[in-house]
């Protein structure tokens, strides 16, 4: 039985010329005397409980998921220090300044990463194994790909300075990372514990950015461990709530928490943190999905008024601009089952109405985003 008021985070360990901090292992019965706890649990509850609800009532929800993960890649990635934004994330690779490329690049792996795993939950537990799989998509061919991508790390990391000696943290050294993911995983699973889900995941995330795995990527995996226990758990029907915007809001408030549970014992204070996390971006979730489904209402009522006989492949783009909001005419013709002169036409009309952007400026190979759409993950 661990009690949160008497919680011991761990210990510091010696290495050579430097000191390693090894967690208290998590897989147990938890309990608090803390009454704004359960308050604020009460609250994230409710508020996931709506945006999960919301959720199940939106015509063709599948058709806005992949901007919100396509959104997640992006924040999650702009914590580690990548700079792409949304827009650029939709572009395709030709279209991005080659400076720009390799942060466009981890955006991608990121969103793959994420798919990846959401799918693969349908065969596989929530696991190493799975998380592994993920990191391996998230390091092929960027910063880190030599950093044992799918593999948990066989050496020493660090966090911050040069190296371990000089380090804001040094986690554990590498022959305790199995035991202790093996006691997470199993945290995450016990039946036998009565330990409300978003606490469990609350204290998961800590303990996997304390154990920090692998090499390179922990930051994106934990994050990303967050909403796949969500799903995983059928809290979340859907992939749609992301904390990165939480936490990049104030980078610096989300280390602290984490940094003042290995040095005051305070998981109190992070969880607390962390469940404000989850109310206010459940209630951010649902306003998005209805300023989206309010977009896509105003712009069928529009097409259906104006459009006469093209009214048929007007709203056929449109459905798929929601899915995929960065089109060329070729891709239009295939849409939309068009000629290329017809085709081009109807991406000239949308451009007209201020439904499409042309972003290139040339007269051939035109790309165009669908920007009302994308700027409402902007905001």
């Amino acid at each position: 039985m661990i009690s949160l008021e008497k919680y011991n985070s761990g210990t510091l360990q010696s290495g050579i010329g430097y000191r390693y901090f090894v967690p208290t292992k998590i897989n147990d019965q938890w309990q608090w005397q803390d009454a704004m706890l359960n308050t604020l649990l009460e609250k994230a509850s409710i508020q996931l409980g709506e945006l999960n609800s919301y959720a199940k009532l939106v015509p063709n929800i599948d058709l806005f998921i992949q901007l919100h993960i396509k959104k997640e890649a992006v924040i999650s990635s702009r914590i580690e220090g990548t700079q792409t934004n949304i827009r650029e994330a939709m572009l395709p690779l030709e279209e991005i300044a080659p400076e720009r490329r390799n942060d466009w690049k981890e955006v991608q792996n990121y969103t793959h990463a994420l798919n990846t795993a959401i799918e693969n939950l349908k065969q596989l537990p929530l696991s190493s194994r799975l998380l592994k799989n993920a990191h391996e998509v998230l390091l092929s061919g960027v910063r880190g790909e030599h950093k044992l991508p799918g593999e948990f790390r066989t050496s020493q990391n660090w966090i911050g300075g040069s190296g371990p000696s000089d380090a804001v943290f040094v986690p554990p050294a590498h022959h305790y990372v199995d035991e202790l993911m093996g006691d997470l995983e199993n945290f995450l699973h016990n039946e036998r514990i009565n330990v409300p889900a978003l606490i469990r995941i609350g204290i998961a995330h800590y303990q996997f950015e304390t154990i920090h795995p692998f090499l390179d990527g922990n930051g994106r995996i934990g994050r990303l461990l967050i909403t796949l226990f969500l799903v995983d758990q059928n809290i979340l029907q859907m992939p749609l709530l992301y904390l990165s915007v939480y936490f990049e809001k104030n980078k610096a408030n989300y280390y602290d928490n984490l940094t003042r549970v290995r040095d005051k014992n305070d998981m109190l204070q992070w969880l607390k943190y962390f469940l404000i996390g989850i109310e206010q971006t459940s209630k951010e979730a649902v306003a998005k999905l209805s300023e989206i489904i309010e977009l896509k209402k105003r712009l069928e009522s529009d097409i259906h008024k104006s459009w006469g006989r093209r009214t048929q492949s007007a709203l056929t783009l449109l459905t798929h601009l929601f899915n995929e909001p960065v089109i060329t005419v070729k891709v239009a013709e295939r849409v939309c089952s068009l000629s290329k002169k017809a085709a081009g036409d109807l991406i000239e009309s949308f451009e007209k109405y201020g439904i499409l952007q042309e972003l290139t400026g040339q007269s051939r190979n035109r790309v165009f985003i669908f920007s009302s759409y994308l700027d409402l993950f902007n905001g």
